[in-house]
């Protein structure tokens, strides 16, 4: 798992509430709190939606909610910037194609 266990200015984050979520159908683990995007990361994700017109893959690119490459559908909800979207337990995340259903 890709994942920072000690930050320099957040300390240790090894002990974070671990949680299960739902990611296009497949079991992934997050810390609660921590962005959905970096639980997707940390567990190999790369691609969290395709454009519309040319079916391009995009995953994160600025990590502060200001871009759109990382929205996906969350628990129903499409367009949701994973970057600022905390981890829930059971959520379910999944990836958008174009504007998501």
């Amino acid at each position: 798992m890709l994942r920072i266990e000690e930050h320099p200015i957040l300390g240790s984050l090894k002990d974070a509430r671990r949680v299960k979520l739902d990611y296009d159908g497949r079991e992934i683990e997050g810390r609660e709190g921590e962005p959905i995007a970096a639980a997707l990361m940390a567990a190999g994700v790369r691609t969290f939606r395709y454009t519309k017109r040319f079916h391009q893959p995009r995953g994160i690119y600025c990590a502060i909610g200001r871009c759109t490459d990382c929205m996906m559908i969350v628990d129903g909800t499409p367009n949701v910037r994973t970057c600022v979207t905390p981890v829930k337990e059971g959520m379910k995340v999944e990836t958008q194609l174009g504007y998501g259903k």
